[in-house]
């Protein structure tokens, strides 16, 4: 254990919560996309409201929705509570969680309850521990991860894809060489799956092959548009004034979905989308584009610390409505068929073409 490393990593997780709480560090020039898509409104559905059934299975387990509160935090003091918060909502509303990464748990056992303290309040949920591709490329002993997947009884272990943010991190390490190996032996080596996420940058089609080529079978494209950490590093960089113009670079979500969507033909996989999902209707456009479950993370994490935990829990059950609801005016009983409601939009502000929805990136 290096105690200054240690505390470097607390600090750090510390500030990031902070920063996404009290500033503006959303994408500036870009958004995640969905605005160029539409439903159909089906002025005779033939169904109900109460026929939308927008459950779904994940790694096994049953969601009343197909949403995943996104690896955010953890591995600092005041993470317990946060945490402890996050995980009641998930069991409360059947809803899947990512704790953030955990490699100060690799550093010091001090904080490990940041984590633990999931499984506390949801005992029978899907939890995802999480590392950094960084740790994965040099890693070889795995009885780590180990300690990382039984800290919380995790169903899968995320391993996040952050060579921007480890660029403009002060304290970053830009080394990705080996990452690709390294996913390749965990697959290989762990019992549980293992899913692989940007953080908000996004995968492209290429990326995901590779990554299908190695035997992840669990993809979160995390897209721009939402949270730019590229941002937040900025903001706590020295060099801010140098790194400016990276605050808005990553892939909009919509266009990885339509991307990686295409490489379902030949390979089955989970595809999940995240990044600039703000509410139901964001969350089944996503849903249409090809998604099987949609992230949300700073949405959720700023009503709960601004404004408590039953404004929380009435912005999820506001997100299951607008939800359930697209699927009734559209005349779509599943989430599985919500592909066949979604058009490009046609608006006079909307200026993008079919050609720039649908063409290659």
């Amino acid at each position: 254990m290096n105690p200054e490393q240690s505390n470097s990593t607390v600090s750090r997780k510390q500030q990031h919560v902070e920063l996404c709480l009290e500033r503006d560090v959303t994408f500036r020039t870009k958004t995640a996309g969905f605005e160029n898509f539409d439903f159909a409104y089906n002025a005779l559905p033939e169904m109900n409201l109460e026929d939308a059934n927008a459950s779904t299975m994940f790694l096994g387990k049953h969601l009343r929705i197909p949403l995943m509160v996104s690896s955010m935090t953890g591995g600092y003091p005041d993470a317990e509570r946060i945490n402890a918060q996050l995980a009641e909502l998930c069991q409360t509303y059947r809803l899947a969680m990512g704790v953030g990464s955990m490699r100060q748990a690799l550093e010091s056992t001090t904080h490990h309850s940041t984590f633990s303290v999931t499984r506390t309040y949801a005992p029978d949920i899907p939890i995802c521990a999480n590392i950094g591709a960084a740790e994965i490329a040099v890693m070889n002993d795995y009885k780590q991860l180990y300690t990382l997947i039984d800290l919380i009884r995790a169903d899968a272990l995320i391993i996040h894809l952050n060579p921007l943010q480890e660029l403009l991190q002060p304290e970053g390490t830009p080394k990705y060489r080996g990452v690709l190996q390294g996913i390749e032996r965990t697959v290989k080596e762990l019992d549980i799956p293992v899913i692989v996420k940007e953080v908000g940058a996004g995968i492209s089609a290429s990326v995901a092959q590779r990554l299908l080529d190695v035997g992840v079978r669990i993809i979160d494209v995390a897209g721009a548009g939402g949270t730019s950490w590229a941002g937040v590093e900025i903001l706590r960089n020295t060099k801010r004034e140098a790194f400016a113009e990276f605050w808005d670079i990553g892939i909009p979500t919509a266009q990885c979905l339509l991307q990686v969507r295409e490489l379902k033909k030949k390979t089955p996989f989970t595809l999940i989308a995240s990044g600039g999902i703000t509410n139901g209707v964001e969350m089944a456009k996503a849903l249409g584009l090809g998604a099987d479950l949609c992230g949300i993370a700073r949405p959720l994490l700023q009503v709960l610390l601004n404004e408590g935990q039953h404004a929380a829990e009435k912005k999820i059950l506001d997100w299951e409505l607008q939800l359930r609801s697209v699927m009734f005016v559209t005349g779509v009983p599943t989430i599985q068929e919500l592909h066949v409601a979604l058009t490009p939009a046609n608006t006079a502000k909307n200026k993008t073409t079919t050609t720039d929805i649908y063409g290659v990136y």
